[in-house]
């Protein structure tokens, strides 16, 4: 299964609010009891692309302030969920109501992750049998 997981960068930090990461770290995760997890690329996130992005995004702290009307923000939204379609889940820490609708719309599940772990793979690994 492939799981996604929203980094700020080659590092593997996680990035807490998944609407506003700048990549996605991609894995396949395999095996029985004794899970494999493999990094197999880390994905551009084309919603962020070119724009700059703060501490205030990495920490979890932002706040979508658009209304359920704004077609383009939501639009952006899908955008990154096709460049994760391929992915069976998002694994998240934090994420606006417009990510999961748009990951739910493309066939991602999310996966919530309340650990304190900051590595994308060590985190995973905690997750990884709930999957």
């Amino acid at each position: 299964m492939k799981i996604a997981v929203p980094v700020i960068d080659e590092t593997l930090k996680i990035a807490k609010n998944a609407g506003h990461t700048p990549f996605f770290a991609v894995f396949t995760v395999g095996g029985g009891m004794f899970k494999t997890i493999v990094l197999e690329e880390l994905r551009v996130n084309p919603k962020m692309a070119g724009h700059e992005i703060s501490e205030e995004e990495h920490s979890g702290k932002h706040v979508c302030d658009h209304d359920a009307n704004d077609i383009e923000h939501i639009k952006s939204h899908d955008i990154m969920a096709e460049a994760i379609q391929d992915c069976d889940y998002l694994m998240i820490k934090s994420a606006c109501k417009n990510t999961a609708n748009s990951m739910k719309e493309f066939g991602v599940k999310i996966k919530k992750y309340n650990g304190d772990k900051a590595n994308a793979k060590e985190a995973l690994g905690e997750v990884s049998a709930e999957l």
